[in-house]
């Protein structure tokens, strides 16, 4: 099973704020991932077209079942409110996406904790901090059937897409693993988690299945996106590849279950 995550940029180079959804069907293509878990994921957006973002990646890699979760509800710069899950199926929105060409058996959608008050980050092109305000934070998890000689095996997937501040990911981080604590096993948990691979790994206590610099794409020097598993699974391979858009780099890993 290829295992894949993508911080997707809203389907845009970082270099350019078109968003051609020819190119991102074809990138996704190119990954033939057999479950794929985006994040900066838009739909009905004007900087991408009013494109449907997932069911653009669903049709281009095959999949048979796909959930798009909103963070964000309305369009940047008009109204821009914390979605609550009650939006109309074609609502401008934000968020994060998980697809499946393999069956899924039930989903779980994980609203996190969310940061209220604006707080102090440190830039590297700034000499002073700025007061910053972090966006609603979700995740969706899927039990994916793995087929085999039985057809009854199933891995548990989580996509979530984690707060830039680094004490408040942390906590997110937590509470999403106990949330999780009665899924099936092998468990999953993917993403861009804003923290590296050690700091993920003690916060989880999980193992990390995949260790490649992913952000910046053009010349990746820290590891944002990871792949984190508890339970029997082992990897064939990975690799994170630069592909034709956004800023980070996608997160292959080909796992053996």
């Amino acid at each position: 099973m290829r295992l894949v995550t993508f911080n997707i940029l809203n389907g845009r180079h970082p270099a350019d704020d078109h968003v051609d959804v020819d190119a991102f069907a074809a990138a996704v293509r190119s990954l033939d991932a057999d479950v794929l878990a985006l994040q900066e994921v838009d739909r009905n957006q004007p900087r991408s077209g009013h494109a449907d973002l997932t069911a653009v990646a669903a049709e281009a890699m095959g999949a048979t079942d796909s959930r798009f979760v909103a963070a964000l509800s309305g369009s940047p710069g008009a109204t821009w409110v914390a979605a609550t899950g009650e939006e109309q199926p074609d609502a401008a929105a934000y968020g994060i996406a998980l697809l499946s060409r393999r069956p899924v058996r039930a989903w779980q959608i994980i609203r996190l904790p969310v940061l209220r008050t604006r707080v102090p980050m440190k830039f590297r092109d700034s000499l002073l901090p700025t007061l910053v305000q972090d966006e609603p934070r979700v995740a969706v998890a899927a039990d994916v059937e793995t087929g085999g000689a039985t057809g009854s095996g199933v891995i548990t997937v989580a996509n979530t897409h984690l707060s830039f501040v680094p004490w408040w990911n942390g906590r997110q981080l937590r509470s999403l693993v106990s949330s999780l604590d009665t899924s099936q096993r092998p468990l999953v948990v993917v993403g861009d988690l804003n923290m590296d691979g050690e700091r993920a790994v003690r916060t989880t206590r999980m193992r990390a299945l995949a260790a490649h610099p992913t952000f910046p794409s053009h010349a990746p020097g820290e590891q944002l996106d990871h792949v984190l598993a508890d339970g029997d699974v082992s990897v064939r391979a990975t690799e994170a590849r630069e592909m034709a858009l956004s800023d980070h780099r996608a997160l292959v890993v080909d796992l053996v279950l």
